[in-house]
Order: structure tokens, then sequence, then C-alpha cells
């Protein structure tokens, strides 16, 4: 299927590794130019290298702290007229609600609720006035079931997802959508990280706590990131303007309920 989205503008931010790096590779792959964004410059090179030669697409990158407001000036300044906006950052820390302090609480709204906002606010005029726009908003399966030691995610990621919803409503007359994706279990650094974790503070072996955390799941493993890039990619397509204000869950079943 051609998605209909050769020669669009994408900035994908956060995006020298794991699922943003996945989603900048399935948008070049599909005819997009990417602009790619993360705090360090050795990563985000070599990921803009191996993007051009796997597709052959225009990659520009930004070494930007996106949670900062001289990071989204910076970034937008690199690629001011998205016709594709995939917001994404790294989550807070774990931990429980007790521990943490208003400082706590503002860095994980800057970071995962404010900064996605801002950056919507930046470009969507623009997008609404070329009657075309994809925003995609990567969130977290804790957005439909929270995590209890995920609190200030779970927090700040619904803030992001009650805002979009009323926004979405208004702009797709304008073919502009508005979606999040909610990932489950993927294999990132992040999960590496969060596996080591557990492993030391339950006391068993590192291949024991992966193994235990995959068969939690219905699918029996943790998902690929290209799958998760190629969702995006079709969300962000020319064939997906009558899907607005949805949040999309790619968890392997991970989920229990119906709706």
């Amino acid at each position: 299927m051609d998605l209909g989205i050769s020669g669009k503008r994408a900035l994908v931010l956060a995006s020298s590794k794991g699922l943003g790096r996945a989603c900048a590779m399935s948008l070049a792959r599909e005819g997009a130019s990417v602009t790619i964004s993360a705090r360090t410059k050795g990563k985000l090179e070599a990921t803009a290298e191996d993007i051009r030669k796997l597709t052959g697409a225009k990659v520009t990158t930004v070494v930007a702290d996106i949670t900062t407001e001289e990071g989204r000036k910076v970034t937008l300044a690199a690629c001011p007229s998205p016709d594709i906006l995939v917001n994404n950052a790294g989550g807070p820390p774990t931990g429980d609600f007790r521990d943490w302090d208003r400082e706590d609480w503002i860095a994980a709204i800057d970071a995962n609720m404010l900064s996605a906002i801002f950056m919507i606010k930046a470009t969507v005029d623009g997008m609404i006035s070329r009657n075309f726009g994809r925003i995609v908003n990567i969130t977290s399966s804790a957005v439909k079931a929270p995590i209890e030691v995920l609190g200030l995610s779970n927090g700040a990621r619904c803030g992001l997802t009650g805002f979009c919803a009323g926004l979405a409503r208004k702009t797709v007359a304008h073919n502009v959508t508005l979606n999040a994706i909610l990932p489950g279990p993927f294999d990132t650094d992040r999960l590496a990280a969060t596996l080591e974790g557990s492993s030391i503070v339950s006391g068993k072996s590192l291949e024991d706590t992966t193994a235990e955390r995959k068969a939690e799941n219905p699918s029996g493993r943790f998902g690929d990131p290209a799958e998760f890039g190629e969702l995006c990619a079709f969300i962000c397509s020319a064939q997906a303007g009558y899907i607005t204000g949805q949040n999309l869950l790619i968890d392997g079943g991970g989920y229990p309920g119906t709706l």
C-alpha cells in the first residue's frame, strides 16, 4: 500500500533509539523526509546514517532536549513546518507517590504533557493551512490501565490525553488528525533497564525476570519496535484521515478489557 506521504516533512522527537527511531525509520521508508531529535549527538547521528542507508531519505538531525523551551525552539528552527509530528519523550522514574514533591511532578508534566502540547501549538495551524497534518503522541498503555509504580507517568500522560481528545475534534475537518499510540512492553533500552531493576529488587536472575515478564503477556514476547513504527506510519498516512482522537493500544493483548 502506498501511504501517500512521500515528500511530506516528518518531525520525530526523541528518536535516536527505541520507539522514536522505529517511527522515523518507517516514515522515511514511506518517502517522508525526516527530522530527528535527541540529546546525545553520537547516537543521533548514527541513527540518521542508518535511516539514510536503509531508505535513501533525507534526514536532518537536531541535538536538543525537547522537554525544555530552548530545545523546542532549536528543533522547530530545523523543521518549522512539519506535515507530520510525532511527539515522544522519555518517561519519568518509577517510585512511590509519597516520595515525590512538587519538583518531581512539575518535571513529569513538563516532559510528558506540556512539551507535546507546546509542539502541537507551534505546528498545528500550519497543518490546517495546508489541509494536511498528522500528529501522533507516543504515550503508554498505562493511559488505559495505570501502573502503580508509574504514578508520575500515569498522571502526566493522562493529562495530555485529555487535552488532545478535545483538540482532535476541532482539527479533523481540516484533514489534521491527532492520535496517540499506547505501547505495552517493547524490546527497548527503557524496558531493559526496568527489567534489570526488577531483577535486583527481587533477587532473581535477569534471565528469569525477563522470561517471567514475557510470559505475562498473551503473545509470550515483547514487541519489536519495528511493529510500532509501522503502526505509526499508517496513522500518519493519507488513508488515515478519518481516524482522530483515538488511543491505539499495541501491547500483544496485555490490556485485559473489552473496550
